[in-house]
């Protein structure tokens, strides 16, 4: 009898520190990679920040298709190993690499025929636009390497392999960085690329994380075989990969329609403070990543002793994921309140910047600690199975509360007011959140 895997008898706390920390560790080098890239192309011009702050919806919603379908793969995939379902889990793991092809290649034809008009519907500001398309053609054009790094990656978090996707992670955020200034400013002998320069390195990254992960995958993830002889699709496991994956892809995508419509008000008032709403992005990433990270080395936790039937483990894991999440949150919002300035000149900020976003990030950052909550609860959501919960709480957050609110609130003309919209969200969908919790706790039949 085969030796029972570290999720169903490791010490919880132990094991969940285990499995979390070499992805709260990659995910804040992530996180560090984003800022970098900003923090580069600032030095641009603020309508070369502006354009990469426009461009995020886009690259959002190609986060989303990629990280929503990981999540269907990565529950699928511990729940079988949970249950000894070696062929299931073998044939989770092949299908998932045909989805992901799909996926690449209908981003792909995105990428090179509509990224003009994606920016020219955003506005009519020519420098941005060709900054904007010219970025956009690269990083969405170009998209095999993310969605590959995803893949592969989650492949090995599911298996509980959470070291080896802390290197590739980390080796293709480190190869970004470098490449960076190198190919905006034109360094050693490279031509001087500004904004598409941004984007090559972080696709160059992305390429490299993502053939790294493969060769993991492939040498020392022995909990999976690749089954590709007289491959066909499975419709069945593609099926449940998506029963799981959907509500999370349209969940992430709910972002990318709430921060379109964000810059849309926005910009309303200047493109200055659609580049600060971007800068937020970018710092406030360096809070929320490393609760991702939690999140992914809690959700193979938790499905796997859901397959296992082990209750007790499941909510103890939960219990403490929250714990560590609102820790974390904590320290966010006191950088935000106390150095929001020492934060914004790192993006190179004019004085109309810096005004506009201290207040910004202080009025912001009153939600964090609820958001940690949140944001734990909806993993476990999708851990469950209950995908649809996370949809639920993130549409009521986004789009039915946060969007019309900021709406409303620009009417009155003070852009500051219009920051007070997150934090009004954020009660509500900790309430929902807090209900749907219970209704799980309550429903859970062993």
């Amino acid at each position: 009898m085969a030796a029972e895997n570290k999720m169903g008898v490791m010490p919880v706390n132990k094991l969940l520190i285990s499995m979390s920390l070499p992805m709260i560790i990659s995910m804040l080098v992530q996180a560090m990679y984003n800022i970098v890239d900003s923090v580069f192309v600032a030095q641009v011009s603020e309508n070369a920040l502006t354009a990469v702050s426009l461009a995020f919806p886009l690259q959002n919603l190609m986060i989303a298709f990629a990280s929503g379908t990981a999540v269907g793969v990565n529950a699928l995939l511990s729940r079988s190993l949970g249950e000894k379902n070696q062929d299931q889990v073998n044939n989770t793991a092949t299908n998932s690499i045909f989805v992901y092809i799909i996926t690449a290649l209908i981003f792909m034809i995105i990428g090179l025929l509509m990224s003009n008009l994606f920016f020219r519907i955003q506005t009519s500001n020519q420098e941005i636009v060709d900054y904007g398309t010219a970025y956009a053609m690269i990083v969405v054009g170009l998209s095999v390497g993310l969605f590959g790094q995803f893949l592969f990656e989650r492949l090995l978090q599911a298996t509980g392999r959470t070291l080896f996707t802390m290197l590739t992670q980390s080796v293709g955020a480190i190869i970004n960085i470098i490449l960076d200034p190198i190919f905006i400013f034109g360094m050693f002998g490279m031509p001087k690329m500004e904004v598409a320069g941004a984007a090559l390195a972080t696709v160059t990254g992305q390429i490299v994380a993502f053939t790294l992960a493969l060769i993991f995958n492939i040498k020392y993830n022995h909990d999976i075989t690749f089954q590709f002889k007289r491959f066909k699709p499975n419709l069945h496991i593609i099926k449940q990969i998506y029963s799981v994956g959907i509500p999370s892809i349209i969940m992430l995508s709910i972002g990318s329609i709430m921060t379109f419509g964000m810059n849309t008000i926005l910009i309303t008032f200047s493109t200055t403070a659609t580049a600060v709403f971007g800068v937020y992005f970018k710092l406030q990433s360096f809070v929320f990543m490393p609760i991702y990270g939690l999140n992914n080395g809690m959700i193979p936790i938790i499905a796997y002793n859901l397959g296992a039937r082990k209750k007790d483990r499941m909510f103890k894991t939960i219990n403490l994921a929250i714990v560590y999440a609102i820790g974390i949150m904590i320290i966010g919002v006191i950088i935000f309140e106390f150095i929001p300035q020492t934060l914004l000149a790192f993006f190179n900020a004019s004085p109309d910047m810096i005004k506009i976003g201290t207040t910004a990030l202080r009025i912001i950052a009153l939600h964090f600690v609820l958001a940690g909550y949140s944001v734990v609860c909806s993993a476990v959501f999708q851990a469950v199975g209950k995908g649809t919960y996370s949809l639920l709480t993130s549409l009521i957050r986004q789009l039915f509360v946060l969007l019309p609110t900021a709406y409303i609130l620009s009417l009155f003309g003070n852009i500051d007011l219009i920051w007070l919209s997150f934090p009004i969200a954020e009660v509500v969908a900790v309430i929902i959140s807090a209900f749907l919790f219970a209704r799980i706790k309550k429903h859970l039949s062993f």
